[in-house]
């Protein structure tokens, strides 16, 4: 378009726009706007003119020609110059090119170093947080410390060690006999020199070699086989001396005695008048006795042994048969006494040689369920016997008699009783067919037993209770009595004897024979059926579970019959025993600790303040020696595994009032905010609790997994209240002599295990020296704050097994007879798995030492089940289930070689174990829970100005 025809197109637009306004416009308006107009345009028009031609170039006519023209005329000269001008173009375009590149790769490593310093930025500012943390935490123990400096100067009590032992440094010297009246009014505070027995002597006994001193009546010897056992079992006794100058008393074995020739009786030719009294033969010389070395002419803190031989009936097991016999101020130990020979407080009653001499004697047991038997009564006997001494005045004929109508409608009405007329049955033999053999003349009426060892132990173990009728006339105790006593408590049938207020049994001090047996008067007897009735399978089973552990740890052998002798002894004079044996922790490198190859270990991530850094704090260890058997001593020897021993603690000790710890007894705690209590920030800071400050022990167990081990000990970098690692290497091999140990702040003993066994991970080494340990796989990956959280649980319930991995035992709905093992998910557990549990020292000592050799042979036979042994040993001392922490059910180990619990037949072997247990046990001590535990503050909104106990639990 020309600038005319843009010109004419505005001027028609302008006309037309013209014409629309002069519509509305008046006509004076519209005649003086068109003169305006008619003035205006043709300027308007000239301007535009002349605009547009100066806008035309002159010259235009010059640039026509193509751009081939230009070319034409370069001359050939100038085309070479403009060949080397392109060379050198494309020279500099490949030198910018390289320049370029050179350019990228610098910039892309200078990307690359700001990224690593941005790392290294980062990695600063988590150290800084980091060593922030850390500073604070060592604030926290350089405080700790000068508060644990401080009670070290205000300390007004010792710290107890073991017991220095502190001897008697002569023998007993001679001194005047004493005479009946005060003979037979013996105590302890009058009869016993006590000088020869100080509270840290240990309890030295001594033993006259039986094989040469022989205190009997001639022509008789001590039963061979007591000889020799008594020998061998005492040769065990931790108490044992054979230093005649330190011992505190003297024991002496003076019976049951046997004829040397049994077909032709010698005549005794040392029978000698001894105050009056023609000693039988047989029976102990008072001759003899004053020739002992050591008698010091009383026989002071001399105990004499009369064990009844095993072939019951063939003795009465009371030696001072024989009237006037002179033991002197020695005290009596038989199953046999007179009301007038006995001396409560002073003489013993034990109870007579029945069983093996030691071991295992689970076997001889019956299981403890059902409750309820089939006979609810039994008893199998025969009354026999004179009817008074040889030299009983003829005024006890009458006195006879009546107790013959006492016994005589006794058995009427047991008779009248199991006639038929109830639901329950009985099983109730007054005469023996056939005849038994085991009659013998006695200074009392008592009840042989019928039958055989087989068949009466047959007849118990169908009984819910078994009766027992106590001996007719003076005796405060028989040997009958004592071996039915033996035989109900093996079979699990509950005694009830019948004239229990006339009689005493074995270790009557220290035994609460309350909880085992029944004892009522003979003018019960009428209310016999309802009382026993009325009792609950609860009550039964209890009975039947107290009375079977008081069998096998007093009764069973003659091992556990010597040791009670002894331990009852020393009870008496409250010395504390022999401290526990501990097992030697032999490193398997040439020192205790091991050669740290590596550096410190850093965590990836800063873990959050959960605990002051301190250094090793042992747990304080024999500090109640002497008070522990003064106020526990029931518990001791009724509740607890093992009163023959002294442990460096106890999961039992007693638990200070809450003011305590402020008033006059702050030694040790550690309040949360000094006592202020307080949130996350001051509960990482403190132990609190209920216990003074102590740490733990980890002990891990592992077999030729050196990487997984060492990432494992890596991870325990920084775990505050750690105060030592335990590795116990079941493997053969040494370790690499390359292998890199890491540093983790704490020491680390590597112990090398007798052999490989699974219960190595519960053997009591010497190096534990912590209450705490936390058994852990050498696979299992624990967070810091998931051991500090347990620890904290397990202070609160130390006689508990504490831990992560929860399983419990499922009754077999098919066959409705056993056992199984379950990890399925479930709202109810009874065990925890000691692959990541805490535990308290004492229950590896009865692990050990105390639970049944058959459990831990089935642990090696099958590399399996050690944990479900410890579970079932705990809930079996404390009747309690164990304790879950955190919502962990099991572990992943990522890249770990395959573990035991990995095999087709792990879990048949666990079925297996869990019922095997059972038989061994008696019953299934395993309890059900339905909790777990978590931190007090988890899933509790607090104030955005607090913290939380732990972030994630």
């Amino acid at each position: 378009m020309t600038n005319y025809e843009s010109l004419g197109g505005l001027a028609a637009g302008a006309s037309s726009g013209l014409c629309h306004w002069l519509k509305h416009m008046k006509l004076y308006r519209v005649v003086g706007l068109m003169a305006v107009c008619l003035l205006i345009v043709p300027f308007i028009f000239y301007q535009l003119l002349m605009s547009a031609e100066s806008s035309v170039p002159h010259n235009d006519i010059h640039r026509t020609r193509s751009q081939l023209d230009t070319f034409e005329e370069v001359s050939p000269l100038k085309a070479a110059d403009l060949k080397l001008r392109i060379d050198e173009m494309l020279r500099i375009k490949g030198t910018v090119s390289l320049e370029l590149r050179d350019l990228e790769s610098r910039r892309q490593k200078l990307q690359s170093d700001i990224g690593l310093y941005n790392q290294k930025i980062d990695e600063l500012k988590q150290e800084l947080a980091r060593q922030q943390t850390e500073l604070d935490r060592l604030k926290i123990s350089v405080e700790q410390a000068q508060v644990a400096q401080r009670e070290a100067v205000l300390r007004n009590t010792p710290e107890l060690a073991l017991p220095k032992p502190l001897y008697s440094e002569s023998l007993p010297s001679p001194v005047a006999p004493a005479g009946k009246e005060q003979r037979r009014l013996c105590k302890m505070s009058s009869c016993f020199d006590h000088s020869r027995c100080s509270l840290t002597s240990g309890f030295p006994v001594y033993l006259y070699d039986p094989d040469t001193v022989s205190v009997v009546n001639g022509g008789y010897d001590i039963d061979g086989f007591l000889r020799t056992t008594i020998k061998q079992t005492l040769g065990y006794n931790a108490h044992l001396t054979t230093d005649p100058k330190k011992a505190c008393v003297f024991l002496v074995l003076v019976g049951e005695a046997l004829p040397e020739h049994e077909a032709t009786m010698k005549n005794d030719r040392y029978n000698q008048q001894t105050d009056g009294g023609q000693p039988e033969a047989g029976s102990v010389n008072a001759t003899r006795l004053r020739l002992l070395p050591y008698w010091g002419g009383d026989g002071r803190n001399h105990v004499l042994l009369n064990f009844a031989r095993r072939e019951i009936g063939t003795g009465t097991g009371n030696m001072l048969r024989g009237t006037g016999i002179d033991t002197g101020r020695a005290m009596v130990v038989q199953s046999s006494f007179e009301e007038s020979q006995f001396r409560a407080g002073f003489d013993l009653i034990a109870p007579p040689i029945l069983g093996p001499p030691g071991g295992d004697v689970w076997q001889e047991c019956a299981q403890m369920l059902p409750a309820r038997r089939k006979y609810l009564l039994s008893f199998q006997g025969e009354l026999s016997g004179q009817n008074g001494s040889a030299g009983a005045a003829q005024g006890q004929a009458h006195d006879d008699t009546e107790l013959d109508m006492v016994d005589e409608f006794i058995i009427e009405y047991l008779k009248e009783m199991s006639s038929g007329r109830t639901q329950d049955h009985f099983m109730l033999q007054f005469e023996c067919v056939p005849a038994t053999e085991q009659r013998h003349p006695t200074s009392v009426r008592d009840w042989s037993l019928c039958g055989t060892d087989n068949s009466r132990k047959s007849v118990l173990k169908e009984s819910t209770f078994a009766l027992l009728l106590a001996p007719t006339g003076t005796a405060v105790s028989s040997t009958l009595l004592q071996a039915r006593l033996y035989e109900a408590l093996r079979a699990g049938a509950i005694p009830l004897i019948l004239g229990g207020d006339q009689v005493e049994l074995p270790y009557a001090e220290t035994i609460e024979w309350r909880r085992v047996v029944i004892a009522l008067p003979k003018a019960r007897i009428t209310e016999l059926h309802f009382l026993l009735r009325a009792i609950p399978d609860a009550d039964l089973l209890t009975m039947r579970r107290q009375g079977r552990l008081v069998w096998e740890r007093y009764l069973s052998s003659v091992q556990s019959t010597v040791d009670t002798i002894v331990a009852s002894l020393r009870d008496r004079l409250g010395i504390p025993p022999k401290p526990v044996r501990a097992v030697v922790a032999h490193s398997v490198f040439n020192s205790s600790f091991v050669p740290l190859k590596s550096d410190p270990v850093i965590d990836a991530e800063p873990e959050e303040s959960l605990g002051p850094i301190e250094p090793p704090y042992p747990s304080p260890a024999f500090r109640r020696n002497y008070t522990a058997a003064l106020m526990q001593s029931r518990e001791m020897w009724n509740d607890w595994a093992d009163p023959f021993a002294l442990y460096p603690q106890l999961p039992f000790d007693p638990v200070l009032p809450s003011d305590a710890k402020f008033i006059g007894s702050h030694m040790g705690f550690r309040p949360i905010g000094k006592g202020a209590g307080g949130a996350g920030k001051e509960f990482g800071e403190s132990l609190g609790g209920n216990y003074p400050r102590e740490q733990f022990t980890i002990v891990i167990l592992t077999y030729e997994r050196e990487q997984v081990l060492m990432d494992s000990l890596g991870r325990l970098y920084g775990l505050p209240y750690l105060h030592k690692v335990i590795v116990v290497w079941n493997s053969p091999k040494p370790p690499l002599e390359d292998l890199r140990w890491p540093d983790i702040g704490v020491p680390v003993h590597v112990v090398r295990a007798p052999r490989n066994s699974l219960n190595n991970r519960f053997l009591p080494f010497d190096a534990i020296e912590t209450e705490a340990v936390l058994s852990v796989d050498d696979d299992a990956h624990l967070r810091h704050d998931e051991i500090l959280f347990g620890f904290r649980v397990w202070r609160e319930h130390r006689d508990r097994v504490v831990g992560f991995p929860g399983r419990f035992h499922a009754w077999d709905v098919n066959t409705l007879d056993s056992w199984n093992y379950n990890s399925n998910y479930s709202c109810e557990l009874s065990m925890v798995l000691t692959g990541a549990a805490f535990i308290h020292k004492y229950y590896t000592y009865l692990y050990t030492y105390t639970l049944p050799q058959a459990i831990r042979d089935k642990v090696d036979e099958y590399m399996n089940c050690e944990d479900i042994a410890m579970n079932f040993l705990v809930s079996h001392v404390t009747r309690k289930p164990p304790v879950k922490v955190t919502s962990r059910w099991t572990f992943r180990c990522p890249g770990c070689p395959v573990s035991l619990s990995e095999d087709d037949t792990h879990f048949q072997e666990r079925h297996k174990c869990i019922n095997f247990f059972t038989k061994v046990f008696g019953y299934t001590p395993l309890l059900n829970t339905q909790y777990r535990a978590d931190s007090i503050l988890f899933k509790t909104r607090i104030p955005h100005d607090k913290q939380k106990c732990f972030k994630f639990i």
